[in-house]
């Protein structure tokens, strides 16, 4: 079969390699000049910051790909373990320094309420049935009623309808510990005081698997994963922007027509796209029964995100590869970001600094960054061509007060992505980061299949269809839709 995927995001990869290696002929078409999706890579006078996803976990789903051409991960990228996993700081001044020792983790919790030991070694156990259940779903179709009535029974006595937040607390009195465990959600752009108490699993995928990092960068993995695919004779065009999904009478996908008009036939098309997108703009309105604009439109959309990459010319090694700064709200905030579509005057933050692990990716003495504040998608109605410089600057005098002394003097490059980078060259609808906010009632059957129900020989992947945002999730899908197409 000759198969055309748009987009070269990991879940087109995943997809794009399996299908390949199953000896059909697969094209990737990427509308950027460099492949990775939301891991695109920039690179400014010697510092180079990845754009997007910095966490990996599950590395075996990675060692997956590349064992399906008979090769070893470590020959195309090398991916070390990290600790701590996180730093979590809280603005008492108080860290929980986060990683997959036991009796650390418990060191910690004592540090901030004794009496919470007893209950985090409940919360462990009781993840790990969590944990069980979760995996099975997360490579496993959800196309028909069938498939969702199997799991149903131990959804039910897992009780999924809970928040993870509302899991966290029946085992934390402690506020800063419930936050501790309960915040997982944010890194798929999910609101822990919504999404379903499945993704409690998060922390342990990350206590059984670890934490890790490319070295090189997120940038230096999809390379990797790039000439692995093209080694195994896939191809790969950039600059290649799709304008539409072709469909023929027979209301089957049957290639893509690029935005020079270009027809390049296919028999299947796998989107790597934003679904909301992929459906709204390349899609033609009469093949679409079931996703109609109306429905697209009235589905719940994830937050966004604020990303500010800067370089400075000195290092501050008291901060680690990766830092969570909790600011003086949390439901309060989540609740601005997600609930009321309303750009909060404070903020929390993650603080990636990638020099911790791997100092070639900045010049010598000198610390790559990056900041993200999640903001709320596109509806708020902010005005983010006159508030990106504003916010930029506020965030700068944040981590200056607090964290990095002197650092509006240090930085010495810089760059900035917003909402408005997410709907215009992401592509993604309302510049939502995350696609499909991840919550109970868009989760599994009732999210976007992974196989079009308007059009046939049509398949999606990323973090819009199941099973979700995340390295894990949207590499599952590529194996979901490679199985779907040939068993790969």
């Amino acid at each position: 079969m000759r198969i055309v995927v748009i987009g070269s995001g990991f879940g087109g990869l995943s997809a794009a390699i399996r299908l390949q290696a199953k000896g059909h002929q697969v094209i990737i078409l990427e509308k950027r000049d460099k492949p990775g999706g939301r891991a695109y890579v920039y690179e400014i006078n010697g510092f180079k910051f990845d754009a997007g996803p910095t966490i990996i976990t599950a590395p075996w789903l990675i060692d997956e790909l590349f064992q399906l051409a008979q090769k070893k991960t470590e020959d195309y990228v090398r991916l070390v373990k990290l600790d701590p996993f996180y730093n979590i700081r809280f603005e008492d001044g108080t860290i929980f320094h986060y990683n997959d020792d036991k009796e650390n983790l418990i060191e910690q919790i004592r540090k901030f309420n004794s009496k919470d030991v007893e209950g985090y070694k409940k919360f462990a156990s009781s993840l790990d049935e969590i944990y069980r259940v979760g995996f099975e779903l997360i490579d496993k179709p959800f196309s028909t009623w069938f498939d969702m009535l199997r799991v149903v029974p131990k959804m039910i006595k897992l009780r999924s309808d809970r928040s993870v937040y509302r899991f966290a607390s029946q085992f934390f009195k402690d506020e800063s510990l419930r936050i501790c465990f309960s915040f997982h959600p944010l890194l798929i752009g999910g609101n822990p005081f919504t999404a379903t108490s499945i993704y409690a699993m998060i922390h342990q995928l990350e206590q059984e698997f670890g934490v890790w990092f490319a070295m090189g960068g997120t940038g230096a993995l999809v390379n990797g994963l790039c000439r692995l695919f093209e080694e195994i004779g896939g191809k790969i065009r950039l600059n290649c922007e799709v304008k539409e999904i072709s469909v023929n009478k027979k209301g089957e996908a049957d290639g893509v027509i690029l935005k020079d008009g270009e027809f390049v036939k296919a028999d299947a098309v796998i989107s790597n796209a934003d679904v909301a997108w992929t459906y709204l703009n390349l899609i033609r309105p009469e093949f679409r029964k079931k996703y109609t604009d109306r429905r697209v439109k009235s589905m719940s959309y994830s937050m966004s995100l604020f990303v500010y990459y800067f370089g400075t010319d000195r290092k501050y090694p008291e901060f680690a590869h990766h830092e969570i700064l909790m600011g003086p709200r949390y439901k309060g905030l989540l609740d601005d970001i997600f609930k009321y579509k309303k750009l909060a005057e404070d903020f929390s933050l993650y603080l990636h600094r990638p020099t911790a692990t791997d100092e070639s990716l900045a010049p010598k003495g000198c610390d790559c960054w990056y900041v993200l504040s999640p903001v709320p998608n596109l509806e708020s109605g902010t005005d983010w061509k006159k508030t990106a410089p504003v916010y930029r600057d506020k965030i700068v005098k944040y981590l200056q007060e607090r964290y990095l002394p002197d650092l509006s003097k240090h930085i010495v490059v810089d760059h900035y992505i917003d909402p408005l980078h997410f709907r215009d060259v992401l592509n993604s609808y309302l510049g939502s980061a995350f696609s499909v906010e991840p919550v109970l009632w868009q989760s599994a059957y009732f999210r976007p299949h992974n196989k079009s129900e308007d059009i046939r020989n049509l398949y999606f992947v990323g973090a819009g269809t199941h099973p979700g945002a995340g390295l894990p999730g949207v590499i599952s899908s590529g194996k979901i839709v490679a199985r779907m197409i040939d068993g790969a």
